[in-house]
């Protein structure tokens, strides 16, 4: 499955990257499954991706849970909490 990847703020930063596309392992169906999978990566992925961070996802520019379903062509991004005052 191919989808695309969008990273914002200081996930991109950290990636040096704002966008990825990948071809997916036949195994991962869920925004959490891509987390994982991305964290397996190692070095930086690991670190920025990793499962204590405070991370928010969305799918299809709409915000999800890992248990998200994802699908061919689909546009899954990574970003961290905002917050105001």
């Amino acid at each position: 499955m191919n989808i695309q990847l969008r990273f914002f703020a200081s996930v991109r930063e950290k990636l040096g990257m704002s966008e990825q596309k990948v071809a997916l392992p036949a195994d991962i169906n869920t925004v959490g499954e891509v987390r994982s999978w991305l964290v397996a990566r190692g070095d930086v992925w690991a670190d920025v991706l990793a499962p204590g961070r405070a991370l928010r996802m969305a799918y299809n520019q709409q915000m999800c849970e890992p248990d998200t379903k994802i699908s061919e062509g689909a546009e899954v991004a990574f970003f961290p909490p905002v917050t105001g005052g």
